[in-house]
């Protein structure tokens, strides 16, 4: 593998780490932000179980694109 490989390799891992933190913190901690701190009258329009499955989806997105990510990785050669 080229060092423009590696480099390509590493790009596209960076992007998909990036697209998992962006999960993470539109489905997971903006929404428990706003849970807790009841913006907009949250707590009475949501349920908590709504909230919980929306949470375990955003978080299964993001764990898969950060493993996808660090197996991308692991395609690098020295």
């Amino acid at each position: 593998m080229s060092l423009i490989d590696n480099e390509q390799t590493k790009l596209l891992a960076t992007a998909l780490n990036t697209a998992a933190t962006s999960c993470f913190t539109v489905g997971i901690a903006t929404p428990v932000a706003g849970y807790l701190y009841n913006v907009g009258g949250l707590q009475a329009s949501l349920s908590p179980w709504v909230v919980l499955v929306g949470l375990l989806i955003w978080s299964g997105a993001a764990m898969s694109l950060h493993l996808t990510a660090r197996q991308v990785l692991g395609r690098l050669q020295s």
